[in-house]
């Protein structure tokens, strides 16, 4: 059984900072790639970064050079830093860790609130 859990969130103001962080727990795999989509309300869910095994990243336009996305192998975790932040950054944010056979375990999500 995998889990993957998720920290970081919270409510902060626009041009301030967050860093959100996710770990799988529980059996053990290879780990193909780790990434976050964010789901605003009413919208759809949206892929915002990804990190590929080998350290190849990809961001959403809407995110890049405000956010960054990084692993630590290490500790087996995903981080994502979140800075510059904007209002319609306001989602709930989700962790997915993808094994080497392209199925992805998934987090219970994280609010990210960002006021004006």
């Amino acid at each position: 059984q995998v889990q993957v859990v998720e920290s970081g969130g919270g409510l902060v103001q626009a041009g301030g900072s967050l860093k959100l962080s996710c770990a799988p727990s529980g059996s053990s795999f290879n780990i193909n790639a780790m990434g976050w989509y964010r789901q605003a309300p009413g919208k759809q869910r949206e892929l915002v970064a990804f990190i590929s095994s080998g350290g190849s990243t990809n961001y959403a336009d809407s995110v890049k050079g405000r956010f960054t996305i990084s692993r630590d192998r290490a500790k087996n975790t995903v981080n994502l830093q979140m800075n510059s932040l904007k209002p319609e950054d306001t989602a709930v944010y989700y962790c997915y860790v993808r094994n080497t056979k392209f199925y992805d375990y998934w987090g219970q999500g994280t609010q990210v609130t960002v006021s004006s």
